[in-house]
């Protein structure tokens, strides 16, 4: 086949390229740019230090001349394209929402479905390149089952990533291939090595962004007071966008217990905080919602689900109500935050999930 691997400049997407130059494809290497000269961007480009572990930076020509020098070690084509206002658009203006309605969002599923397997493959088909299947380095399987793709976790559970691929559509899955979904990070590491590869001990990134996430905010301080769950006034902030749901640290209160950042009010301008059982909750409301597997009934049992990408699949029977999709767990989950995304598993299944909007 022919096949155009998305290349980050890190060691997944290195051994991705290669594994499959040995495999007898063509081979083709694809990276986008997202940093961009405008804007807000541009304003910090000067001051913002060297990031290490983050996928969105001024300096990102660093990972685009490292992606650059791997394509030349495998002895494939390499090309750069332009993604930087689409970014801006659709990962970074969701962001920059989110935060300042007192949510929080997760900027890497909004890249995944939308930059990273739709804008960049489609700028590359535009530009003339003809590919049979876009690969990537995610930790993830797709299969086809009859008429259908179906996506699937990796087979290593601490690095599965198939959480941040649960908004595919089958149109995307039926184009995507992902040849590290069996294979541990160790055995990618090991072929690196095996082969010489300079990124063979190149650190994975952390986050998307590495900074003071005001700098990409791009807003004025906005006091407001710090309340318990009875309204009693605590202290003061300068920005619910400064505290996220869980938060312990750097709460600006002093107590003689541990107190934890419970609800973000938008309307009034509030942060909650309270002891840490009040963080606890077994049941929310998701919309947005895309469905892998389409389900067959309203109410599905003996499913696993996740709200964040590091949790393994826990127990959870949820109800779908119109558009909008009621998860209740088994056991009681800390700090559930409005802006995430559950994601629906039975077993290794991915069967999909949404965008969590209330938590009860």
């Amino acid at each position: 086949m022919k096949i155009l691997v998305g290349m980050s400049g890190g060691v997944d997407s290195s051994v991705t390229a290669l594994l499959l130059k040995q495999q007898g494809h063509e081979v083709i290497g694809a990276t986008m740019a997202i940093w961009g000269d405008r804007g807000v961007k541009n304003q910090l480009a000067d001051k913002l230090p060297k990031r290490h572990g983050a996928c969105f930076g001024p300096d990102e020509k660093e990972d685009i001349e490292g992606a650059r020098k791997i394509a030349k070690e495998i002895g494939i084509p390499f090309y750069v394209f332009d993604c930087a206002e689409q970014y801006e658009k659709i990962v970074l203006d969701n962001f920059k929402n989110e935060y300042l309605s007192g949510h929080t969002p997760n900027p890497c599923i909004w890249c995944n479905s939308l930059i990273k397997f739709g804008v960049l493959p489609e700028l590359a088909k535009a530009n003339g390149i003809d590919f049979d299947k876009f690969a990537t380095g995610h930790y993830a399987r797709i299969e086809q089952n009859g008429d259908r793709f179906i996506l699937k976790r990796g087979i290593n559970p601490k690095k599965d990533q198939s959480y941040f691929l649960y908004r595919l559509k089958q149109e995307q899955l039926s184009k995507i291939y992902l040849p590290l979904g069996d294979k541990t990070k160790e055995e990618i590491r090991d072929i690196a090595k095996e082969f010489g590869l300079s990124v063979a001990e190149k650190p994975d990134s952390q986050d998307f962004y590495y900074g003071d996430y005001n700098e990409l905010l791009g807003v004025e301080e906005k006091e407001g007071n710090i309340v318990n769950i009875d309204g009693k006034v605590l202290g003061t902030h300068k920005g619910i966008w400064n505290y996220t749901i869980g938060q312990r640290k750097g709460v600006g209160v002093s107590s003689t217990e541990p107190l934890y950042v419970l609800e973000l009010r938008k309307d009034t301008n509030e942060v909650v905080i309270g002891p840490k059982d009040k963080t606890m909750k077994d049941t929310l409301r998701a919309s947005d919602l895309n469905w892998i597997i389409e389900p067959t009934q309203k109410v599905l049992t003996n499913i696993q689900a996740k709200i964040r990408s590091t949790q393994q699949p826990t127990g959870v029977e949820a109800t779908i109500e119109g558009d909008n999709l009621i998860v209740k767990f088994d056991d009681m989950q800390k700090s559930i935050a409005i802006g995430q995304s559950v994601v629906l598993y039975d077993g290794d299944l991915v069967l999909g999930g949404g965008i969590i909007t209330e938590v009860m």
